[in-house]
């Protein structure tokens, strides 16, 4: 597969079960062949989308200090603002050239997992932009709903039921990550990206871009293809986890951002990961004679705490 489909999930959220098993399907090609697809009739509203980017770049145009006094909280809590060179996607190459703003599942303040200190349950932290609270949580919630419907048609693709994930992703280890990178006008170092090579941790990640392009996505053969700007859709991929959970039916793919010269680019992620005490083991649909099970169990928060702790330990000072 040399391009990356778009597929129309209208009939996924709204059509009889026939036509949302031919969704199915065409979702489950995309994720054994490429492992990258678009969305289509997805039903966020353009609005909505609109007015995170506009509050993003509101953000990111602020001030210094009011992007520190939200400063990021660790691998461990993964919420709050990651400044400019303080995160390699490949820690083997020099910083991205990105900045990045987190946001996680956001749980009332007598939390008993939150109140307790446990891994992934942190405060949010919310800088003093208009509207940023709000607007996140909106759009958090729309796109979480969203990525636990694309789960009902990988769940009957893989032959589970359909709600096979839902009680997995009720409490999710999710970020919405809002990121700006901005013109590149002086030479990166060597091996310096917007964002350098790498696969994405969880289960699925949904992108909603700007006008800009820059994202390349790794196919099956090596080349690196440009993901262009479909407007009114989501790039979605498959993450590290659900590669796993589906003993590599599923796969993920390498990708990258290359920051155009002389203009800031915009994007915002949804990271979709299970719950932290979910149990990731390879799925007995997916496992069978001439294929074993690749991996042992492991819980969605340690496998998540695995992939992040590189990332930033290199860039920690």
């Amino acid at each position: 597969m040399n391009t990356i489909p778009v597929i129309d999930i209208s009939p996924l959220l709204r059509g009889t079960p026939e036509r949302a098993s031919v969704v199915a399907a065409e979702l489950g090609h995309a994720c054994r062949e490429v492992g990258f697809f678009y969305i289509s009739g997805h039903g966020v509203p353009p609005e909505l989308r609109a007015r995170v980017f506009e509050t993003s770049r509101a953000f990111f145009s602020g001030p210094s200090a009011m992007k520190q006094a939200a400063a990021f909280s660790g691998p461990s809590g993964n919420r709050g603002y990651i400044r400019l060179g303080g995160e390699a996607l490949d820690p083997t190459k020099p910083s991205d050239l990105k900045e990045a703003f987190n946001i996680g599942l956001d749980l009332p303040p007598d939390d008993p997992e939150l109140i307790a200190g446990a891994r992934f349950r942190a405060a949010n932290l919310w800088p003093d932009v208009p509207g940023f609270r709000e607007t996140m949580l909106e759009y958090f919630n729309r796109v979480w709903r969203l990525g636990r419907d694309l789960h009902r048609g990988f769940a009957v693709d893989l032959g589970l039921e359909p709600d096979f994930f839902e009680s997995r992703l009720d409490r999710p280890n999710a970020t919405l990550r809002l990121l700006h990178y901005p013109p590149v006008t002086t030479p990166a170092a060597e091996g310096q990206l917007g964002a350098g090579v790498h696969t994405d941790y969880g289960n699925v990640t949904l992108l909603a871009t700007d006008a800009v392009g820059g994202l390349m996505v790794q196919d099956r053969s090596g080349r690196w293809l440009e993901a262009p700007v479909i407007p009114n859709t989501f790039v979605c991929n498959i993450g590290d986890c659900l590669m796993r959970w589906s003993n590599d039916v599923y796969v993920s793919t390498p990708h990258k951002v290359v920051s155009p010269p002389g203009a800031d680019r915009y994007s915002v992620a949804f990271f979709l990961d299970p719950n932290p005490d979910a149990i990731v083991e390879c799925l007995p649909s997916c496992v069978g004679p001439g294929r074993p099970a690749k991996y042992g169990p492991i819980t969605g928060g340690d496998f998540l705490l695995s992939r992040l702790e590189p990332t930033y330990a290199a860039k920690a000072s």
